[in-house]
């Protein structure tokens, strides 16, 4: 665990798919470390990835729409694979999609509006 851990933060990411050979077996995020194992005062080097992973996971393909993909992710409150043909692309999460959906120029305002109500 310790190490899946330690790639999660060296990558700064919050979430690693757990395979079995090629085949999609779970899914680890830091809300399962910190729930199963941080706040349960368990020791992550005697702590197994499959001990506390996800493993119903649900995949999406790379031509499904941003909103469907979102329905998915947050009825199971955690990122989805992409797989094409039963091969892993990469992963997607919440914070992926909203950044899609929101134009540039929107993220600009909202941040022009929150340095401001700041100053």
């Amino acid at each position: 665990m310790y190490d899946a851990i330690k790639m999660m933060a060296d990558k700064n990411v919050g979430a690693l798919v757990v395979l079995d050979g090629s085949k999609i077996v779970g899914i680890v995020t830091e809300r399962d470390y910190a729930r199963n194992v941080f706040l349960k005062g368990r020791a992550s080097p005697q702590t197994l990835v499959g001990e506390i992973m996800g493993r119903n996971v649900v995949c999406v393909e790379p031509d499904k729409w941003t909103e469907e993909c979102m329905a998915i992710m947050s009825a199971k409150r955690a990122p989805s694979p992409v797989i094409n043909d039963g091969e892993l692309l990469g992963i997607v999460s919440i914070g992926d999609l909203v950044k899609s959906i929101i134009s540039d120029p929107v993220i600009e305002q909202l941040e022009h509006y929150i340095r401001g109500a700041k100053t």
